[in-house]
């Protein structure tokens, strides 16, 4: 396997990637601007925040995400960007998270710098290692459990495939995918760092209080090991 694209210098998993990643979304639901599920979320113990918003034009998702961006600095917490760098610039986020379609992610190492989050979506293992190389400093791998989020979800991979995503490379996998308070503990167990969640908090009756079951369930799963 290749070293990352880092200069030389020794991959360390930077300490800012959380273990709880709690995505915004204004589409699976209307009832919630992004800037309330972030600060909810916030409150129930997520430690890492994306802003998610695949439709509509920039300057509405420039003026949603400045709202979250209040959010998170007003509560110290790192908020990154799904796909779109020139947004992750323009509200000063902490990083951004590529899919495979989007920009490559040594290209966005050198436009966005060393101390941004960049995080990269894989649904195989060779996409992961691929990510690693390229100077990532998460990867997030799935669908690990079925989901409805995505029209077409690529095949699930089972904690199996999260065992080997999360043996392949030194830097975090962060599981993603159908996640649900009950397969927290099978997916950590695997090796992920931590998980991803979208619809199962951003359609709660109450995202703070569901996102409190997922800490409650990462915080026991890691008292566990």
């Amino acid at each position: 396997m290749e070293e990352p694209a880092t200069n030389g210098e020794t991959t360390v998993p930077n300490p800012d990637i959380g273990r709880l990643h709690v995505l915004t979304d204004f589409h699976l639901q209307q009832q919630r601007s992004h800037a309330e599920l972030a600060r909810l979320a916030i409150r129930g113990g997520a430690d890492t925040v994306q802003f998610r918003q695949k439709h509509g034009g920039i300057r509405n998702i420039l003026i949603e995400a400045r709202t979250v961006a209040r959010v998170a600095r007003d509560t110290s917490t790192p908020l990154i960007v799904d796909d779109r760098i020139d947004v992750a610039q323009a509200i000063d986020a902490d990083g951004v998270h590529l899919g495979q379609q989007d920009f490559p992610v040594d290209e966005a190492r050198a436009i966005l710098g060393p101390e941004a989050l960049i995080g990269a979506t894989a649904t195989k293992t060779e996409q992961v290692i691929e990510a690693y190389e390229r100077g990532a400093d998460y990867v997030g791998f799935g669908p690990v459990f079925p989901t409805t989020s995505k029209r077409n979800p690529k095949s699930v991979k089972g904690p199996e495939g999260v065992r080997d995503a999360s043996e392949a490379v030194p830097i975090p996998i962060i599981a993603i995918g159908g996640i649900t308070h009950d397969r927290v503990r099978p997916a950590l167990q695997a090796g992920a760092h931590g998980v991803a969640v979208l619809s199962a908090i951003s359609t709660a009756k109450s995202p703070e209080r569901a996102t409190a079951r997922f800490r409650a369930a990462i915080d026991g799963a890691k008292t566990e090991s």
